[in-house]
């Protein structure tokens, strides 16, 4: 027996069944105070939560750092602070940070280079890819050519494109 097929709606539910030859419809309205049909439908994403509660951390993260670097010891004891980071690591980290984000760049740069073949290797121009373009087309006169099929350009056609200087 084959199931029958929903249909879901803010509406309303619609479902066909097949039984036999003959194909039924039937309607049901959902009752909007209904607790099981409502339950998932409405809140915040998690993904929402998340990016909230994260924002809310970084400005609070940031306020602290910046009160710990650039508030006077003198005031920071006044309020009961005594314990906290050296001041070093106020501009020891974030020049750390940037230097590593620097070095990696560069880094991913230098292994996308390795990792390519040179300019004269026949691989940057031919592959299991490669199609060569069809000749079928050209006994065929004025609009009735079809739009040819996609094929690679040659770099000789491609130079003569570029550099031609007879434009």
């Amino acid at each position: 027996m084959e199931e029958p097929h929903s249909v879901n709606s803010p509406r309303t539910i619609l479902s066909f069944s097949k039984r036999g030859r003959t194909t039924t419809a039937s309607v049901s309205f959902v009752d909007p105070n209904d607790e099981k049909s409502n339950s998932g439908e409405h809140g915040p994403k998690p993904s929402e939560v998340y990016g909230f509660v994260g924002s809310i951390t970084t400005v609070v993260a940031t306020a602290i750092y910046l009160a710990w670097a650039y508030i006077p010891e003198p005031w920071l004891h006044s309020i009961g602070i005594f314990y906290y980071p050296s001041r070093y690591w106020a501009l020891a980290v974030p020049s750390y940070a940037m230097v590593i984000i620097v070095l990696a760049v560069i880094f991913y740069v230098g292994l996308n280079f390795m990792s390519t073949p040179p300019p004269t290797s026949l691989t940057t121009m031919f592959d299991e890819f490669s199609r060569e373009p069809s000749s079928f087309l050209s006994h065929m006169e004025g609009d009735e050519q079809p739009i040819e099929p996609i094929s690679d350009l040659g770099i000789d056609k491609i130079n003569v494109l570029m550099f031609d200087d007879a434009k």
